[in-house]
């Protein structure tokens, strides 16, 4: 049973479902709203770090520091022509980039932005609303938008687009299956899936006795479940398509990969919409599930007013900021990777360490419960641990040995060929040929020029 205590301005489920009609409608616009102006901001701010990264001014035309710039691209995109390839599936072609963007509005509906606070004279939670799987909610809206990716590349009938989407459905299972591991810790945790009180259950901590002061010290999940915030922030980039995981838009291979058809229009502004606010969805599931949600940070926290009213608000958009920056400095600083190294990654590093981990998280929980025998509890732990390392040994010896056998069988194809491994497999002549195109070759004195 959960037997968490909640303070007067923290929101719980049975908050939520009172609200007048009006107020929904007011949330809804203002989300909406924020997230459309957030996109403008977002694609200037990007292009203003990047640029200072690489010692480039970057937008400084458009408005005062450039901040014109993103809006006069999106109206550049919006008043194009929309041209349309004549083989397309037209239904499909249409209905893909709005596949892509609605779910991302939707998924922003359960985020906690703040406490409970007075609107227009009635007692509201700052979220639009929240659900006792809102984090599941998440995930699903997660997973509905990769079908956009998929149908952007089928219907544009281009081999481009085509193979843009399928690495998009390969990468977003491979990296949904680590993400979604990577809440389960959370869950034990906080006892809960619901998102407001997974914020309220990061509200508690120890006591740090320093100078005969007792500072509350936050119990933030990105330090006490810190193997899975770590997992979480490099599955993200792989959800968003983000750099150095962006491999199904991989310009050098592809084209443009599943947009490849999309004429810089009206359509591809609404794909490069969805981009950005996907990264917006995942960046605040991150500030909720392990950055303390609308909480201050530390030292900010000693300040008594700081988690009540409006200011929450604040706090959340300045982690928003920070994350989002995270997701700049990656595209900056780091190269694309190769699609091989993408799903080994995913497969075989992320999901066992996120199982791995959850089995000790869950260890931890069930020896804390009282009336457990701890002593089966560790015996059962370490059963499955043996089983696991078994497991991983076979597999690598299994591994090893076709590596070798394979290594063996091209080592007796280049003897056969008469060459070396190292000329890739092709008939390479000596160095010291007499001959050179049927031209004997001149002994040259030696100390001559």
């Amino acid at each position: 049973m959960n037997t968490r205590t909640f303070l007067a301005a923290d929101p719980t489920l049975a908050d939520f479902g009172k609200d007048p009609l009006w107020i929904s409608i007011i949330k809804g616009v203002v989300i909406f709203a924020v997230l459309m102006l957030g996109v403008l901001f977002g694609v200037w701010f990007e292009r203003k770090l990047i640029s200072r990264m690489q010692n480039r001014y970057g937008p400084n035309r458009a408005g005062k520091f450039g901040l014109l710039q993103s809006v006069a691209d999106g109206l550049k995109m919006g008043l194009k022509e929309d041209l349309m390839p004549r083989t397309v599936d037209k239904v499909i072609y249409f209905i893909a980039p709005v596949v892509l963007a609605v779910p991302a509005f939707m998924a922003f509906s359960v985020i906690p932005m703040g406490p409970k606070v007075s609107m227009f004279g009635v007692t509201t939670p700052l979220q639009l609303t929240d659900l006792p799987v809102a984090v599941l909610l998440v995930l699903a809206m997660a997973s509905i938008s990769v079908y956009g990716i998929v149908l952007a590349g089928w219907g544009s009938r281009s081999p481009y687009a085509m193979l843009g989407g399928l690495r998009a459905s390969a990468q977003v299972v491979s990296y949904e299956i680590a993400m979604g591991l990577s809440f389960v810790g959370v869950f034990l945790y906080a006892g809960t899936l619901s998102t407001s009180e997974i914020v309220a259950a990061q509200a508690g901590g120890k006591v740090l006795a320093l100078g005969g002061l007792n500072i509350p010290m936050p119990s933030w999940y990105m330090v006490l479940l810190i193997p899975s915030f770590l997992i979480y922030i490099i599955t993200m980039l792989g959800e968003t398509n983000r750099v150095p995981f962006d491999l199904p838009e991989g310009e050098g291979e592809l084209v443009g990969g599943f947009q490849t058809e999309y004429s810089n229009s009206l359509k591809f502004a609404v794909i490069m919409l969805a981009e950005y606010i996907n990264v917006f969805v995942v960046s605040a599931v991150s500030i909720t599930l392990f950055m303390g949600g609308w909480r201050a940070p530390f030292p900010i926290s000693l300040w008594e007013g700081a988690n009540a009213g409006w200011w929450p608000l604040l706090w959340f958009f300045l982690k928003m900021v920070i994350v989002f920056s995270f997701f700049i400095w990656c595209r900056a600083s780091l190269p694309r990777v190769r699609y091989d190294q993408l799903m080994a990654l995913g497969w075989k590093v992320l999901i066992p360490i996120n199982l791995g981990w959850i089995l000790l998280v869950a260890t931890l929980k069930a020896y804390q419960i009282e009336g457990v025998n701890r002593q089966v509890v560790i015996i059962l732990a370490g059963l499955v641990l043996a089983g696991c390392w078994a497991l991983w040994w076979r597999f690598d010896n299994v591994l090893r040995r076709r590596k070798e056998a394979k290594a063996e069988q091209v080592k007796a194809e280049f003897e056969q060929l008469g060459t070396e491994p190292a000329a890739g497999g092709f008939p390479v002549p000596p160095l010291d040929l007499p001959h050179y195109h049927g031209v004997a070759r001149k002994e040259v004195p030696s100390g001559s020029n």
